[in-house]
């Protein structure tokens, strides 16, 4: 009987560890949006790498060693406890505050913005560490500060008030499009943590008063909004990228002009291999090709919502707005970047999480997606635990009987 018992302990303890296994489906889906962004890079930057650099897989190669680069750094960030977050996320702000001051100082300067920090062979653009770093201490922030973030006015604006220190570093560069993003992920997590709603409204009036400003008073934001509402009223000027990345869709119809052929890569439509690689793609594989990174993206969306849904209800309140953050956070820079290259939005400099060329933004959505693997992880191995093994019976000795 006791044999018996033990089979059965063994099976029951083979069939628990699935449970305590990593989300397998979160590890594939965001390989396959960095599969597809590799494939299409390598074929839209053909062309300027080729002009620029004699070698045309230039960017391809460098993209190549990005993406080994997350898949190590994201393996890293899987064997963090999301305790190490829950203690070190106001230490990230500040270091992120600091890489912010830093590229006003030491910064390189492309088309007229200040984003990069180099050294040596490295690049980093601090925006894309400042958002992870900024999402996390507010999450710690609701977590810690939640009584006070519900009943009064001191509770909600101190988030506020950080979220300012960014927003003026950002504009320095200038970075509204990044600004936008953070101003609505806060205003999302303020609302999901039980902000008063006439502080919430108010808020929401001040952005967009604010936005309006620096619109009306910046030229090269003027001419953006411009070239939005009418693109083909000045197509070779203002207009002249939209009408390009317009001009992509229409070419790819359904099932697309076929991979590497593509005709606006030829150096008709700028940043193709960047901010625009939507459009290449939508050219090369057509409306199918689109619909499937739409569908890969809104299940990790979906999937990050629901672990902060799950998150919440089991009170893990830390695990549960991070979670929450990333995905808000992935929606907006999604919509934005698609919308711009369709022209359902103006043209803003944010990648596609995961597609898009660019060693900084990769790395840190990697990061972003192994912090949601490892609260799922989490997630599935709270309250778990060993099986206890049944104590041996202890040997009696000569001539007394066994208890």
């Amino acid at each position: 009987m006791n044999s018996q018992l033990s089979l059965l302990e063994l099976f029951a303890a083979k069939h628990d560890k699935p449970r305590s296994s990593y989300n397998f489906h979160l590890i594939l889906v965001a390989v396959a949006l960095m599969t597809i962004g590799f494939v299409i890079i390598t074929s839209a930057s053909m062309p300027i790498a080729d002009r620029l650099h004699a070698n045309p897989y230039y960017f391809a190669s460098r993209h190549g060693v990005y993406i080994l680069l997350a898949l190590a750094v994201g393996l890293i960030t899987l064997n963090l406890p999301m305790q190490f977050w829950r203690t070190s996320n106001p230490y990230l702000m500040l270091a992120a505050l600091a890489m912010l001051v830093a590229v006003l100082f030491i910064g390189r300067t492309v088309n007229g913005s200040t984003r990069w920090i180099v050294i040596g062979p490295i690049t980093i653009q601090a925006a894309e560490p400042a958002k992870l770093f900024f999402f996390l201490y507010l999450a710690g922030y609701l977590v810690r500060r939640y009584e006070q973030v519900n009943e009064g006015a001191k509770g909600f604006f101190k988030p506020l008030f950080v979220y300012g220190l960014f927003a003026g570093l950002l504009l320095m560069q200038p970075d509204l499009g990044t600004v936008i993003v953070m101003f609505t992920t806060t205003l999302a997590l303020l609302f999901l943590a039980g902000a008063k709603l006439v502080q919430f409204f108010g808020l929401i009036f001040t952005g967009i008063t604010s936005v309006v400003f620096l619109i009306v008073y910046s030229e090269y934001r003027r001419n953006r909004i411009i070239g939005f509402l009418d693109p083909w009223a000045d197509p070779f000027g203002t207009g002249y990228q939209l009408t390009q990345s317009l001009m992509a869709y229409g070419r790819g119809s359904w099932l697309g002009q076929g991979l590497g052929n593509s005709l606006q890569k030829l150096e008709f439509l700028p940043e193709a291999h960047t901010d625009f690689i939507m459009a290449i793609l939508a050219e090369e594989l057509g409306y199918i090709g689109v619909l499937v990174v739409l569908l890969l993206m809104f299940y990790l969306i979906v999937k990050a919502l629901r672990l902060g849904n799950t998150a919440l209800s089991n009170e893990r309140p830390f695990e549960g707005f991070t979670a929450y953050g990333i995905g808000i956070w992935f929606c907006l820079q999604t919509a934005v970047n698609i919308g711009a290259s369709t022209g359902m939005l103006p043209t803003k400099g944010l990648t596609l999480p995961l597609v898009s060329y660019g060693g900084s933004s990769l790395i840190i959505m990697s990061i972003a997606v192994a912090i949601l693997i490892r609260i799922d992880f989490e997630l599935n191995v709270d309250g778990v635990q060993a099986i206890p093994r049944k104590p041996k019976a202890s040997k009696s000795a000569p001539g007394e009987p066994n208890e």
